[in-house]
């Protein structure tokens, strides 16, 4: 009996295809969606669109936006992990030159009921179990990190992670800085 090798995807045209290899990726998804994928590109191109991406930890939200990042290209599209937007910035304390220009920019857009001293040091003493650092201190992060990426379209994984990130969603288009994108949340449902 001949068993397909993990992570390969056989069409409907004959041919199995290794989605391990990036090559065999592009060969596929061509196969799978045609012009589409040219379609898409020549869209984002002049458009974007920013979708938020939700689903357990380890559900592969990253992997599948750095997928769609890989064929439609890096000049077309942006992920942004809150995880990696706050490890990022948790580095930054370490750095007086970087964290002064990191207080600045906070000092002039954080808006939370609990202090900027108070939500550094939240951010400082944060832990792989408890992310207590406060949604709004968060939202800043990174709303400051969605302005360097430029006029992209943006796949931001990591929230809402949690009830009143939920609420903050009133606030996504502050968040972009007010693009006049369309916005879809992308639900990945995986069995535990």
């Amino acid at each position: 009996m001949d068993y397909p090798f993990f992570n390969s995807k056989a069409l409907s045209d004959g041919n199995v295809y290794d989605l391990t290899d990036p090559i065999e990726r592009l060969k596929y998804f061509n196969a799978k969606l045609g012009t589409k994928i040219e379609d898409l590109k020549v869209f984002l191109d002049s458009n974007s669109f920013i979708a938020y991406m939700l689903a357990k930890k380890l559900a592969g939200k990253g992997t599948y936006a750095k997928m769609v990042g890989e064929i439609l290209g890096p000049t077309r599209i942006a992920h942004i992990s809150v995880g990696d937007v706050i490890r990022k910035n948790h580095i930054l304390l370490e750095d007086p030159t970087a964290f002064s220009e990191l207080r600045s920019y906070m000092e002039k857009n954080y808006r939370g009921f609990v202090s900027i001293d108070e939500a550094f040091e939240a951010m400082k003493n944060r832990t792989q179990e408890k992310l207590s650092i406060p949604t709004d201190f968060l939202l800043c992060l990174l709303k400051n990190e969605i302005s360097q990426m430029g006029k992209k379209a943006l796949f931001i994984d990591g929230l809402p992670r949690n009830m009143d990130q939920i609420s903050a969603s009133l606030y996504f288009r502050d968040l972009v800085n007010y693009r006049d994108d369309p916005d879809l949340f992308i639900l990945i449902d995986t069995p535990n």
